[in-house]
């Protein structure tokens, strides 16, 4: 957090930035391919951010891409994750993170916004055309009755989306994401292994099962994919950190909305202490105008 003084805190120099910034923007292909080297070897940390503000302070302080998150930009939009915002309002912030970055850019694309296999192709070649570097497709259906796609069925819209990709945008990575622990499934992670078998046969390039919290599971997927990448969610103050995640062989690690509810934590507690205390103490340790209008105003045009 800020200091609360007049004096800009020792955060990323906005000249520094703007160099930055303005000194290497990639052209599509280019980040494209840098996203995919990046899950080659090693181990690195792609941040949510939920609009071009949040993605640009974290590309600042040398992030090497960012996903976006679904539910931090509905909750930014007034809206409940997986409800009725569509897919036009994602595409268009998708578009928009891509073109204010020199970094690559993820977009959870939930199940692909389509009732079946040709209509997933469609949306990813919409999806695709903004610019973004890579996209995941899950399997939950949002239909609290049956949860998930059968997996023939899944499999299908992977397939689909793979084909898409290679049509419209060769080298765009493709996660395939399994969703057994979030939605409620008897037994999440035989099932999760289950699924992760058959989309490595579809053509997934990075796997993606949020729920498993045990370094014993998180093993067991990593070896099961391998040499195929997994990413793992931390959305929570887990003990393990980024170098223990690595050591397992994880190779990408998001944090779904976490860093949006981290925003959201700051201006409910200062509203409510407003609202019910009637005190502005909590505004003692905000992060200075000067700081953050400093960073932007030395930000290039967009």
């Amino acid at each position: 957090m800020g200091t609360g003084k007049d004096e800009l805190p020792t955060r990323p120099d906005p000249r520094n930035t703007r160099v930055k910034l303005m000194g290497d923007m990639k052209t599509v292909s280019e980040k494209r391919a840098e996203f995919r080297r990046l899950h080659e070897a090693g181990c690195f940390v792609i941040p949510n951010p939920w609009d071009v503000g949040s993605a640009r302070y974290l590309e600042s302080m040398g992030f090497s891409a960012v996903a976006t998150t679904s539910s931090g930009f509905a909750f930014s939009q007034g809206f409940a994750d997986n409800a009725s915002i569509g897919m036009e309002p994602v595409l268009r912030h998708a578009a928009e993170l891509a073109a204010s970055l020199s970094i690559p850019v993820n977009v959870d694309f939930q199940d692909g916004y389509a009732a079946d296999a040709d209509g997933v192709a469609e949306s990813v070649r919409r999806c695709v055309e903004t610019g973004v570097a890579g996209l995941s497709i899950e399997d939950n259906t949002n239909d609290f009755d049956s949860p998930l796609y059968e997996i023939s069925e899944a499999v299908e819209r992977l397939i689909a989306a793979r084909e898409s990709i290679a049509k419209h945008a060769p080298g765009t990575v493709l996660t395939a994401r399994s969703e057994c622990y979030l939605v409620g499934h008897p037994d999440p992670f035989r099932e999760s292994l289950r699924r992760l078998e058959a989309y490595a046969e579809a053509g997934a390039d990075v796997f993606f099962v949020p729920g498993p919290a045990t370094r014993e599971e998180i093993k067991t997927i990593v070896e099961l994919v391998a040499p195929k990448p997994v990413n793992v969610i931390v959305t929570a103050a887990v003990r393990m950190t980024v170098p223990e995640l690595a050591e397992l062989g994880v190779r990408r690690i998001s944090v779904g909305s976490a860093l949006a509810r981290a925003a959201w934590t700051g201006f409910l507690t200062a509203a409510r202490q407003i609202a019910e205390e009637g005190s502005f103490e909590s505004f003692g340790d905000l992060v200075t105008f000067k700081e953050l209008n400093g960073f932007f105003g030395a930000l290039p045009r967009l």
